[in-house]
């Protein structure tokens, strides 16, 4: 059967307390089944969240693999107009420690009603395969580093609430509590914890 008019998916966005996002992800092969549908869905499911990057564990699925999508920033960042790009086994393999570190309010599709600021590097040296499986080596800096710095801590089981002082985290530990049992209002789909 042949399908000419394939229509992708947006897929339920996992919520925090959801163990895959605590699990580390693991690098997957080229012939890695439906990857192409899988990117293809990711996209879908990061626009109908007006989000700006989503990683594989996000959906539920512990592999190394993110979608970033900076075209929708393109009028105060112009420099990212047209930047939509897919990071498959993407790895920090450095920070560079001598840039300076820069504080910048983050939120999460994950976490949803929650913005807090996070300081991060502001230039990191990465690894990862472009979708024609092209392997890529290089330093990135600016707001793209921080976005991707995001975005690779979910492969690593991280989330941006675990970059915060312990004050903060203190602060907002009811707030947490409440997405683990369900009481929070999204505008796009997601899979609550199930209890």
């Amino acid at each position: 059967m042949i399908h000419t008019n394939k229509q992708f998916m947006i897929l339920p966005i996992y919520i925090y307390g959801q163990p895959v996002l605590r699990k580390v992800a693991e690098d997957i092969t080229p012939d890695y089944p439906n990857l192409s549908e899988i990117i293809a869905n990711m996209y879908e499911t990061l626009d109908a969240a007006e989000g700006i990057g989503l990683a594989a564990p996000q959906i539920g699925m512990a592999i190394r693999l993110v979608v970033i999508d900076l075209d929708v920033l393109k009028e105060d960042l112009p420099e990212y107009a047209g930047f939509r790009h897919v990071f498959i086994n993407p790895h920090i393999v450095e920070i560079d420690e001598d840039s300076k570190k820069e504080t910048m309010e983050e939120g999460c599709l994950s976490i949803p009603g929650i913005h807090e600021s996070v300081a991060r590097h502001t230039r990191i040296h990465v690894t990862y395969l472009d979708e024609n499986m092209a392997e890529h080596d290089e330093w990135v800096e600016g707001y793209l580093a921080r976005v991707m710095q995001h975005e690779f801590d979910h492969l690593e089981g991280t989330m941006f609430v675990d970059r915060l002082t312990p004050l903060r985290k203190q602060l907002i530990r009811s707030k947490l509590k409440q997405l683990t049992q369900g009481k929070y209002r999204c505008s796009y789909r997601t899979k609550p914890v199930r209890r």
